[in-house]
């Protein structure tokens, strides 16, 4: 059945504007609702046990993080997530923000003098993460000693004051945060604390981030067995992780014996992309329902597909793109091509890409239409919508969590990949001690030499290596960083 001219245009403008971009950041609190998926693999995240939540770069540990903490969806993961129901969650769990702050915590630059003058780093990387915690947790004590001092009415972004005032109140922290535990244990209460965008915490410092990961880590390592009942909950990038775990030290180690993993299935991918659009209007969730997807309902969450496996979402691409990436199956079949177009250099979907990549696919079929009425989007348009897609992700990372990706880019600019190891090494190589930031003169990768650099940019995904042991770059990265790839078709 072919669309009329005015529904496909009516559903195309219904699709480009489907996901904010595909951050939830940017999502008012109505809109994150109706596109938030409640994932049975990532629930055991919420459980009080759980200090430290690991997830790749644009995973969506962010987005869990808003969902429990500032949107209060727990109450409907529960109702819709079996698995949720079997954990020690409930009404009886408040959640608070200890980190971001805003303008209550230190920017980058303040954070990097305060230990630059401390004597004893791993004292003040603690006491940071303790004067902070009981300034978050101030609503909830009953310790008059806080309040008559100082401490809490200072400006959270001046570090070295709130940390001194901190350390003037001797043992009365220690002693407020134990009687509001044994509080919350009588009540059967919990305050979980929630601590997220670590990556991004000492700007381009990233002797500060690491410091202060490390004082947040130990911290919650030596007082998540003194408190029972107020825990944290730690977001943290896996490359992060694994780079740096051993400057942790065995703090870290107990923190991960009992931790929680964001990754995502290609099931829960696609289920992902299918509750977006379902939600982003009535009209796309009739145009869904036709293709056979079935949904449960929820007041707050709205359309949620059931899927039982990730081949049940095929009948609804393919109505929506093709079967094929193009006239036959020579240039592959449009179901798999978007998850494997959508992935890093180490195999992982990026949930926000996908979204991005039906979201401007749908843009640029309004600006230039291609597709037939049977379709909504041409395969020329989704090739184009990679491109885009591609150079807003790495813009992103540039801005916040690499922002020496900039001279990545700069080095290898107009580069064909595959390209060999020797090659790629030599050309990072030039300029090394110059800037890495047209912005941040100051931007440091975090390695000594090309060849290290190499090995970071395969561990966190903008490089994968080939069996021929050549080096390439997932489309993903691909245009982003100005790259082209070696026989690749030519867009129209």
């Amino acid at each position: 059945m072919s669309l009329s001219d005015d529904a496909r245009k009516d559903l195309l403008a219904d699709l480009s504007q489907m996901g904010s971009s595909g951050r939830a950041e940017a999502e008012n609190p109505h809109t994150f609702k109706r596109t938030y998926l409640p994932v049975p693999e990532h629930v055991r995240a919420f459980d009080p046990s759980v200090a430290l939540v690991l997830g790749v770069r644009g995973a969506g540990k962010s987005e869990l993080f808003r969902a429990a903490v500032q949107e209060n969806l727990l109450p409907a993961i529960i109702r819709t997530t079996r698995e949720a129901r079997n954990l020690r969650i409930g009404k009886k769990i408040d959640f608070l923000t200890g980190h971001p702050l805003g303008k209550d915590f230190p920017d980058a630059t303040e954070m990097g003098r305060f230990f630059d003058l401390q004597p004893e780093k791993a004292e003040a990387e603690r006491d940071l993460w303790f004067a902070y915690l009981l300034r978050t947790v101030r609503s909830h004590l009953q310790t008059s000693a806080i309040y008559e001092s100082e401490f809490l009415t200072l400006p959270g972004a001046d570090i070295r004051r709130v940390v001194k005032a901190f350390r003037s109140l001797e043992t009365k922290p220690l002693i407020a945060l134990d009687d509001l535990d044994r509080r919350l244990e009588s009540e059967d209460r919990w305050l979980l604390v929630s601590y997220d965008e670590l990556d991004i915490i000492g700007g381009y410092d990233w002797d500060s981030m690491i410091a202060s990961i490390r004082g947040l880590v130990g911290f919650w390592a030596n007082y998540s067995r003194r408190w029972t009942r107020i825990r944290p909950k730690i977001f943290l990038r896996t490359d992060l992780f694994r780079r740096h775990g051993q400057s942790f030290g065995a703090d870290l180690i107990k923190l991960a014996a009992n931790r929680a993993e964001i990754n995502w299935s290609d099931r829960n991918l696609y289920a992902m992309l299918i509750k977006r659009i379902a939600n982003a209007s009535d009209h796309l969730a009739d145009y869904c329902r036709q293709s056979r997807v079935i949904f449960d309902e929820d007041p707050d969450l709205g359309l949620i597909p059931r899927l039982q496996k990730e081949t049940d979402a095929k009948p609804l691409i393919e109505k929506i793109a093709g079967q094929f990436m193009g006239a036959n199956l020579k240039k592959g079949r449009t179901f798999p091509w978007l998850l494997t177009h959508a992935r890093d250099g180490n195999g992982h979907a990026i949930p926000r890409a996908l979204v991005r990549l039906i979201e401007e696919a749908a843009t640029q079929e309004r600006e230039r239409p291609l597709a037939n009425r049977n379709r909504l989007l041409d395969p020329r348009s989704i090739r184009r919508a990679l491109d885009v897609v591609s150079k807003e992700y790495v813009l992103q990372v540039n801005t916040s969590e690499l922002p020496w990706l900039p001279g990545v880019q700069k080095r290898l600019k107009g580069q064909g990949v595959p390209m060999e190891r020797r090659h790629v090494e030599s050309l990072l190589s030039k300029d090394w001690d110059r800037a890495w930031s047209d912005n941040q003169p100051r931007v440091r990768p975090p390695a000594e030499n090309a060849s290290q650099l190499t090995d970071l940019l395969l561990e966190i995904g903008v490089f994968s290596s080939r069996q021929d042991n050549r080096l390439d770059v997932p489309d993903l990265f691909l245009a982003g960083l100005g790259l082209t790839r070696r026989g690749g078709v030519r867009r129209r």
